[in-house]
């Protein structure tokens, strides 16, 4: 059993609508006090732009709204622990806090190939919460690349 977090949960749900787009299924938004202020979802094969991944298009938009780069009042849920690309964004946008569902063994940038949002590592390090309701991520990723086989 796992608590139902419910910016997890929104972050779910852009997941869900990347699968449907046949698509990696990984969701992410973007929290300012408490309010969802950015939203997205994976996007490379439908757009075919290798840096479309959940978390970038929702920094961006997050930016773009707040009119600023630096996100440091901002959590960041995403259903996929990031990648270094989205690390190195991460740490470049200031926010603040990180929370992410399912491990990645093979691209993880936050401890599980490596681990660039370390304390210390760079000049901002966020704070890190893994396995955010990940038993519905991992189920999401794992249905996705069944059907593919």
């Amino acid at each position: 059993m796992f608590i139902i977090n419910p910016y997890m949960a929104e972050a779910i749900k852009e997941a869900q609508k990347a699968m449907e787009k046949n698509e990696v299924p990984v969701g992410a938004v973007i929290v300012r006090n408490g309010q969802i202020i950015s939203r997205a979802h994976n996007l490379r094969e439908s757009k075919k732009q290798a840096t479309y991944h959940a978390e970038l298009i929702a920094i961006q938009d997050a930016c773009e709204k707040l009119g600023t780069w630096r996100l440091d009042d901002c959590e960041l849920y995403v259903t996929l622990e990031p990648c270094p690309m989205c690390a190195g964004a991460i740490i470049n946008a200031r926010i603040s806090k990180v929370y992410f569902g399912a491990y990645d063994s093979k691209g993880g940038a936050c401890g599980s190939v490596v681990d660039l949002l370390r304390k210390g590592t760079f000049n901002h390090s966020p704070e890190v919460y893994a396995g955010i309701m990940e038993e519905p991520c991992e189920e999401l990723l794992k249905e996705f690349f069944k059907n593919l086989r």
